[in-house]
């Protein structure tokens, strides 16, 4: 592809707004600047796109976001008309034009005869997943970079099943979002027509409830919450994301008492201006956290990431110092909780039990779950792929899924 002729087709195009026009215009000068928005179309691969933030080809804007909302609109028509009264929920965080982008695929969605649910505010990503089944959904829409540096931002599409498209999805979506053109906006309905064709519905309480109701569900043991709840001193940290209202929630409802959250970084903001990037398992992450747990005398300390599926820990041993856990600790450690509490609850686990991990994983997952004589299936990296796991087990009746990480 030739970069230039790309930029100048780009500089040309009326459909750009004046402030995009300057944008382009004030590289013009830059080669390499060119090169880098121009080189190649930002790629819409099996994780959706991701990106910097820019005009250009190769960066996450409106043009691109709507190519990859028209392609997928696209597909959905493919399936009929039953699919497209499914409809797709939508949900973002808290980086810049993550709101933008969101209600513009909701409106493209609208515009090809697609039910949009487009939440009120930002959520996290699990609450995104949770909706698309909550609704009967046929997709879903999140726009996030999850733990990227603040420059970034991406759009991550679901399926019906709530994980992040597998094959033979993501192949279609991604043929459909090649046949758009680059500059393409999407075919567009404004907000109040949308809404006017009952196309466009806003959802927040409606879906939170349930989505909390859902989560305290998982909790084994309520009796062993309500014996420390007052004593355990929880520091906590959204790191400028979605999940500060949520887990708030969440653990207040459980009867945690005693959580103090970190105030510089409490509020959403896409610039994260505590942090270079916003990654909990990041030590830098943890500087405020811990000093706060440490002004408090604080028991554990826990940070999420933008979308909040990402989550870093730190506890406290008897000599007051504070120790990182890894995902693989924190993993193997819920993982032989939970089949250790479900056995004890149940007297066995099920016969046809299964637990899911990835291939970048420690071993000891595996070793866990042998141990308790479960089968044990290794995929490769991505939640997505535990899903499709957990789809298979739903759709066969074969299998019952235990714990995934």
């Amino acid at each position: 592809m030739d970069y230039m002729s790309e930029y100048k087709r780009w500089l040309d195009c009326s459909a750009l707004s004046a402030d995009e026009h300057a944008e382009l215009a004030a590289v013009a000068d830059n080669q390499e600047e060119i090169e880098s928005r121009f080189f190649a179309p930002l790629s819409f691969g099996t994780a959706g796109l991701r990106g910097v933030l820019g005009v250009g080809l190769n960066r996450m804007n409106r043009f691109t976001v709507g190519q990859a909302a028209q392609g997928l609109a696209n597909l959905i028509v493919s399936n009929g008309q039953a699919a497209m009264d499914r409809g797709v929920a939508i949900a973002y965080d808290s980086r810049h034009f993550s709101a933008e982008f969101a209600k513009q695929s909701a409106c493209i969605m609208a515009a090809n005869g697609i039910q949009s649910l487009l939440f009120d505010e930002l959520r996290p990503t699990p609450e995104l997943s949770f909706a698309v089944r909550h609704y009967g959904c046929i997709a879903g829409i999140n726009i996030t970079a999850s733990h990227n540096p603040k420059e970034y931002n991406g759009y991550k599409v679901y399926w019906e099943d709530g994980a992040q498209i597998t094959p033979p999805h993501d192949t279609g979506i991604m043929a459909e979002v090649k046949d758009c053109d680059r500059l393409c906006k999407g075919v567009y309905h404004g907000e109040k027509e949308a809404e006017e064709k009952g196309l466009y519905q806003v959802i927040g309480k409606d879906i939170d409830d349930p989505y909390i109701e859902a989560l305290k569900s998982q909790v084994i043991h309520q009796d062993a919450i309500d014996a420390e709840k007052d004593q355990l001193k929880i520091v906590y940290s959204p790191l400028h994301g979605t999940g500060n209202i949520p887990a708030r929630r969440v653990l207040k409802e459980l009867g945690f008492t005693n959580v103090h959250v970190v105030k510089e970084q409490e509020l959403p903001d896409g610039n994260f201006p505590t942090v270079s990037y916003p990654n909990p398992e990041a030590d830098e992450a943890f500087t405020l956290g811990l000093k706060l747990a440490k002004e408090i005398d604080a028991d554990l300390v826990l940070a999420t990431d933008p979308d909040a599926d990402r989550l870093g820990v730190r506890v406290k041993d008897k000599d007051g110092i504070y120790h990182t856990l890894t995902g693989n600790m924190s993993g193997c450690l819920l993982e032989e909780y939970e089949l250790s509490q479900r056995k004890a609850a149940a007297g066995k686990l099920p016969e046809d039990g299964a637990v899911v991990s990835t291939i970048v994983t420690t071993n000891m997952a595996g070793a866990i779950a042998r141990a308790y004589g479960l089968r044990f299936i290794e995929v490769l990296t991505g939640f997505k792929y535990i899903g499709q796991q957990i789809l298979g087990f739903e759709e066969s009746g074969k299998g019952t899924y235990l714990f995934g990480f």
